[in-house]
């Protein structure tokens, strides 16, 4: 199967309804969950995600929106960035901010974010998650939060390379990571933060971690 188009163009194909995989660099496949991730969130999201940010939120890797949409529809200072123009644009449809905007860019309030989310397994992003904790050290406030979703215990640490295929077309290979609940203090003693808790939801994992002392 021939490269068709660049990962970012792959995203935009996905968030528009398209259908669309994941595939890793042995070829298996699994679903791009743009369904749930358009639809509103689940009791699971208000838990892990949305119940938790009640001051300044930034949604790394917001997708179509449905978290950053629903804090800042409870009057909370809320805004998404993602790579995907069409995520960008449905994240604005729900009345919520969003840019298009890569995470090691300039971001506008670097420094005064009191959560950064990495929902869905943004965690991932870029296949250096001690890179991007790290990046939002930055971002945050010096006693911010990071609320990151990881896999189940036993996963551990698996950096790979992945193409997105959307209706039948692949896309160029990016760099992805993997972070189980096993592997998640050392990335992010790593990234110079600490896990202060961790939680499991409806079959699903985060991490909160902040910055270790200076």
């Amino acid at each position: 199967m021939s490269i068709a188009f660049d990962a970012v163009s792959a995203y935009d194909a996905a968030f528009s309804g398209k259908s669309a995989h994941w595939v890793d660099h042995v070829g298996r496949a699994e679903p791009f969950e743009v369904g749930q991730w358009s639809s509103a969130p689940d009791w699971v999201d208000r838990e892990l995600f949305i119940d938790p940010c009640d001051a300044a939120t930034i949604d790394v890797g917001c997708g179509p929106g449905r978290l950053v949409a629903e804090i800042a529809a409870r009057h909370v200072l809320a805004m998404g960035i993602d790579v995907s123009t069409e995520a960008v644009r449905q994240t604005r449809v729900r009345g919520a901010l969003a840019l298009r905007r890569d995470v090691y860019s300039a971001i506008p309030g670097e420094g005064r974010w009191e959560y950064a989310l990495l929902a869905d397994g943004n965690l991932g992003i870029g296949g250096d998650p001690v890179r991007l904790l790290s990046r939002l050290r930055d971002v945050l406030t010096w006693d911010g939060r990071v609320i990151a979703e990881v896999a189940e215990h036993g996963a551990g640490f698996v950096r790979e390379r992945r193409r997105l295929r959307v209706d039948g077309r692949l896309s160029a290979a990016f760099e992805w990571a993997v972070v189980g609940l096993d592997a998640i203090e050392a990335v992010a003693e790593a990234a110079g933060m600490r896990v202060i808790s961790t939680q499991s939801v409806g079959g699903r994992h985060t991490a909160i971690m902040s910055r270790t002392a200076p």
